[in-house]
């Protein structure tokens, strides 16, 4: 009891004094109090305390020596001294699992925990507080910080199938995790594209299956390639090379070997496990193929051969089989399936991957592992023992929770790094979506749905990284910081006084140790923010804003980049005609941003006021229902920010147009992506009425029409006085099969209503 009074009080004492002083450590400790009479400072006389043979002596030696440039002398922990760093393992100290403790006084360092884990978090800690004192070239407070994890799952993913990356890149991005206290790290390596793990018993894998003849370029719209034969997997020698240096590092290697689907370049290299026969190539497209592993006595037998050598390599409690995406087309048409699902009992394909996890499970299971799978393996019945990952939203997570499975969250709005972060006309090509750093940082892995006690079968969470679009690590490592930085610290566990503008603030000072790791994180936070609004005489009205408060915005009306002698933003910006506006953030002269580009075509219906019969998805709202009268115009390359997203549902808008005005035409934007589960709607309706009472008889675009005109649909109307138009866009239903997300709910992407 005086322990959690202690604790209660010092707390009380830390939130009025950190307050003074923003402690730039991520994730944020629990608990730090600046105590504000002393420092010290580490020099080449600083001698390192350790009980003797500790492994995380070496690497705290490393740290200093990266950062400061010198050596530190070791001592065990019985030579005591002053000037000292001193790391303090007691299991028989009342600490909780993973907690650490650091004090800093004018003579020593202390770092103290009850295991190796809570050691090594200590340092990284330590590790950052080094880095922003130094670069300051002052000495380090003294203070003392009492921290813990709250979720035992705090990981992140990195596909290798789509884009294969080197060992050194892949010691990289655990060294990242690391960084953040993440200790899971999930490796994606089977898929269509590529097959990167050695299996010896079957050499074909990796001979054929880690090969492709060509990668796509540009976004999969555009069905563009590049002629280059790709590929590369990683040797069993590799693999534990890697395991090993996440074992230093306290980060457990999760493998992904995918099943049923996304199975093609297995069945390329061992078609005889297919539906068909038949002959195969390795995937050049991206997205979902049809042909997947045909659940019969002999594919399951292969497989199991395959975990008999993965599960040796991997040392963690789950063995990930993917699960997710796997059309059942083959399965409807092939014989061999259609026996078994009559034999078991079965009612549909569905039941057939329930049978067909079930018994990888099983065989799982008899090896002293579990399974962990994507929330597909749901569908048709959850086998046993299974851990579900939850990517579709959090519907899956809930369900399994509720039936008393655990889950790793992972949902697409808050978890996929391989979504925009920033201004989609200033970043890098991805494959779609909108998760900026403050969405990921909101992200709360425990559904409100949940009791308390269902809530813990929350593990915690992942963020993913799916490198379709990512070439090279560079590109990896944009994409992934600092958002992965955001999620660290969610996981570590948010407490009452967390918010995101002090994680922002930490953030910024935090940078300069990516810079010294030479990390190729993203700038997005530094872009200039448009919001986009009506003003009063009913124009369309822009505010800026810049990441840090003290920077000056210069901007420009006339196409020409900004400088630090263009207009000072002072006051929201009026559009009045078509305008091309272009901005920048400033510190002291020196441009901080990208340049913001935003295009605006004024129209009629520009800046009316629009209602919606049902609201977008929250991962695709961006500006609500203004969205469809802001004068912007979503980018078909880059979708995703300016789009209005409804999964399964239509849209009803009603624009009111302020007053009677003459019409002659009304253009809609629609969107398809199959990849993305995007899809034209089955027909857009549309009528118009002067009194928003009596409306025309609607006018009909088929879907045949729509791919005709590509998404944009121009009605043309006889010039008529027109106050109030209704677009009624029908969303497509259930995905049908053989297409990407088959049996899902289609998405239906709509933007701006432009009315001339």
């Amino acid at each position: 009891m005086f322990r959690k009074l202690t604790y209660i009080f010092l707390f009380l004492l830390s939130s009025v004094i950190i307050a003074q002083s923003s402690i730039p450590i991520i994730p944020k400790p629990k608990l730090v109090v600046l105590e504000n009479t002393s420092s010290f400072l580490i020099t080449k006389q600083t001698v390192l305390i350790a009980p003797k043979g500790n492994p995380e002596v070496q690497y705290l030696k490393e740290i200093i020596n990266k950062q400061l440039g010198f050596e530190l002398a070791t001592k065990t922990i019985t030579q005591k001294s002053n000037n000292c760093i001193e790391l303090s393992l007691n299991p028989l100290q009342k600490m909780e699992i993973d907690e650490y403790k650091i004090n800093i006084n004018a003579t020593n360092i202390k770092i103290e925990a009850s295991n190796s884990e809570g050691l090594f978090y200590g340092i990284q800690s330590l590790n950052q507080l080094i880095d922003h004192y130094s670069s300051k070239n002052s000495p380090i407070p003294a203070l003392t910080i009492q921290d813990q994890p709250k979720f035992k799952w705090r990981g992140m993913h990195l596909d290798v199938a789509r884009h294969f990356f080197p060992k050194s890149d892949i010691k990289k991005y655990i060294d990242y995790l690391a960084l953040y206290k993440m200790n899971v790290f999930h490796w994606h390596l089977t898929d269509d594209q590529g097959w990167r793990i050695e299996i010896k018993k079957y050499p074909k894998l990796t001979s054929i299956g880690a090969f492709r003849k060509e990668s796509m370029v540009g976004h999969y719209n555009e069905q563009r390639f590049d002629g280059k034969p790709y590929g590369g997997f990683y040797t069993q020698d590799d693999i534990k090379e890697i395991v090993a240096y996440a074992k230093e590092k306290h980060i457990t290697v999760v493998p992904e070997i995918e099943m049923p689907g996304h199975a093609t370049a297995a069945l390329a290299a061992y078609p005889k496990f297919s539906c068909t026969g038949g002959p195969f190539e390795v995937g050049t497209k991206w997205g979902v193929l049809d042909d997947v592993f045909c659940p019969n006595e002999n594919t399951l037998n292969f497989l199991k051969a395959v975990l008999d050598e993965v599960i040796p390599l991997f040392p963690s409690q789950y063995i990930h089989i993917g699960g997710d995406e796997c059309p059942k087309t083959r399965w409807h048409e092939c014989v061999k399936c259609q026996a078994l699902i009559k034999e078991k009992g079965l009612k549909s394909e569905h039941e057939l991957q329930s049978y067909f996890v079930t018994q990888i499970e099983k065989y799982i299971n008899k090896k002293g592992k579990k399974i962990i799978g994507w929330d597909e393996i749901l569908e048709g019945g959850l086998a046993p023992n299974a851990a579900v990952m939850s990517w579709r939203g959090t519907e899956g997570g809930i369900a399994a929770a509720k039936a008393k499975h655990f889950v790793v969250m992972s949902p697409g709005s808050h978890c996929y790094f391989d979504h925009y972060q920033g201004e989609q006309k200033t970043e890098p090509l991805a494959i779609g979506g909108y998760t900026p750093l403050e969405t990921v940082y909101d992200f709360n892995p425990i559904p409100t749905e949940l009791s308390t006690e269902e809530s813990n079968y929350i593990l915690g969470a992942q963020g993913n990284v799916w490198t379709e679009y990512m070439e090279d690590f560079a590109e990896v490592e944009y994409m992934a910081m600092p958002r992965m930085a955001a999620l660290a610290e969610v996981l570590w566990g948010k407490d009452a006084s967390s918010n995101y503008l002090d994680f922002k603030n930490r953030l910024l000072l935090h940078f300069s140790l990516l810079d010294k790791m030479k990390v190729n994180y993203s700038k997005a936070l530094f872009e200039v923010k448009a919001k986009i609004s009506t003003s009063d005489n009913h124009l369309l009205k822009v505010e800026l804003t810049a990441a840090n408060p003290s920077s000056s915005i210069f901007y420009t009306l006339d196409n020409s980049n900004p400088t630090n002698t263009s207009l000072l933003y002072r006051q929201p910006i009026i559009i009045e005609k078509n305008t091309t506006l272009k901005a920048a953030s400033f510190d002291s002269n020196v441009q901080k941003s990208a340049v913001l580009e935003q295009k605006f075509e004024i129209h009629l219906a520009t800046a009316a006021t629009v209602s919606l019969k049902d609201e977008p998805s929250n991962s695709y709202k961006a500006n609500d229902a203004f969205s469809l009268v802001d004068g912007m115009y979503g980018d078909r390359g880059k979708f995703g920010r300016d789009w209005l997203g409804f999964s399964g549902k239509d849209v009803l808008a009603t624009i009111d147009l302020g007053s009677v005005k003459k019409v002659q035409s009304i253009t809609v934007d629609v969107l398809s992506s199959p990849a993305s589960w995007i899809y034209y709607p089955k027909q857009i309706a549309i009528s118009y009425s002067e009194n928003g009472i009596d409306y025309s008889a609607e006018s009909t675009i088929s879907v045949k029409e729509i791919e005709s005109s590509k998404g944009v649909v121009k009605v043309e109307i006889p010039t008529t006085s027109i106050r109030y138009i209704k677009v009624n866009a029908y969303n497509q239903g259930k995905i049908l099969e053989g297409n990407p997300g088959a049996g899902e709910p289609a998405w239906l992407f709509i933007d701006e209503i432009k009315v001339e």
